[in-house]
């Protein structure tokens, strides 16, 4: 990896309150070379009541997401980018239950003023719930 670009992650600790990892409780994984790996505990306080039991509410899945992509963008970016998302797709395949919940983000594809990055969403047992892309524009700070 170029010593411009950005090396640290999140490290072992979340970034200071406020911010959606503290109030969330998401733990990283892993965070490097264009990939980002984090899990977050989904309770019944975070889903909608439904007769066949809780689901996590899907703007809860967009986060954990978004999230994941956000981190994995981080690492490909030079100290003075940072990056807005530009646009942000989630498809749903099956509903997210309360439990363990891994998001695994990528840049696919980093240009000069763009990155593409993708995402899934998978229960504790590997079933893949929710895949999303979004487009990263960057910026030079």
């Amino acid at each position: 990896m170029s010593p411009r670009l950005r090396s640290k992650g999140w490290g072992e600790e979340a970034p200071p309150a406020p911010h959606i990892w503290r109030t969330l409780g998401y733990r990283g994984l892993e965070q490097a070379d264009g990939r980002s790996v984090i899990e977050w505990d989904a309770t019944p306080e975070y889903c909608f009541h439904a007769p066949s039991g809780p689901i996590v509410h899907g703007g809860m899945v967009t986060t954990l997401l978004d999230t994941a992509m956000g981190g994995a963008c981080w690492t490909v970016l030079e100290e003075t980018e940072s990056f807005l998302t530009a646009d942000l797709r989630v498809e749903f395949m099956r509903s997210a239950r309360p439990g363990t919940l891994r998001a695994e983000g990528r840049v696919v594809q980093r240009n000069r003023r763009v990155a593409f990055c993708s995402a899934e969403l998978y229960d504790g047992e590997g079933a893949l719930l929710a895949s999303s892309r979004c487009t990263q524009i960057i910026r030079r700070d």
